[in-house]
């Protein structure tokens, strides 16, 4: 117990020697997953993601109707200028509305605790497919109301077939806006 105490205290005794990298259990790092892993594990956080937030929006709802169904109201004086039932009324949507924007938020840190193994290769294949996206879309100064970009963010892609589509796609697109581009 003193040696562990005394390397608290003077922690640059250490520096300059052997230092080893020390691992322990909850950061051991298992095997990188391939593509078409990555793209099930990512389909399977978007499901986590829309499984939360049909539930958080019902939660968002009944708490907003239970909380503005049981205030008392004067019916002939107007909250804001607005009778009250539907100003509350407006109110229990807004509730419900915070509660579907708070689902995916929930639904994607479930996903996390249940994949705590995953999560860095995960993230760091998420960064990579991203910077792959940015760099192969189309400029989006190009689109028009008539003519927007196919699947901007890449948010449709879930397999390597997929992804060759979305490029192809991409390329068509500037191809097909090359000529709007030169005037």
């Amino acid at each position: 117990m003193q040696n562990f105490a005394s390397a608290l205290r003077q922690p640059w005794r250490n520096i300059g020697r052997n230092a080893q990298t020390l691992r322990f259990n909850s950061t051991t790092s298992g095997s990188n997953p391939t593509w078409t892993e990555y793209f099930a594990l990512r389909k399977r956080r978007r499901q986590f993601q829309t499984a939360c937030t049909i539930p958080c929006a019902m939660f968002g709802f009944l708490g907003g109707s239970a909380y503005f169904g049981s205030l008392e109201t004067d019916p002939t004086k107007p909250v804001m200028g607005v009778d009250p039932m539907i100003f509350y009324g407006g109110c229990v949507i807004l509730c419900m509305g915070t509660g579907w924007l708070v689902g995916p938020t929930l639904g994607s840190s479930v996903w996390r605790v249940f994949n705590r193994t995953s999560v860095t290769h995960i993230d760091a294949l998420d960064r990579e497919f991203y910077k792959h996206i940015a760099r192969n879309r189309v400029d989006a100064t190009l689109q028009s109301a008539t003519n927007p970009i196919p699947d901007y963010y890449g948010e449709k892609v879930g397999s390597l077939a997929q992804y060759r589509q979305w490029l192809r796609d991409q390329n068509k697109y500037r191809r097909k806006a090359a000529p709007l581009k030169e005037e």
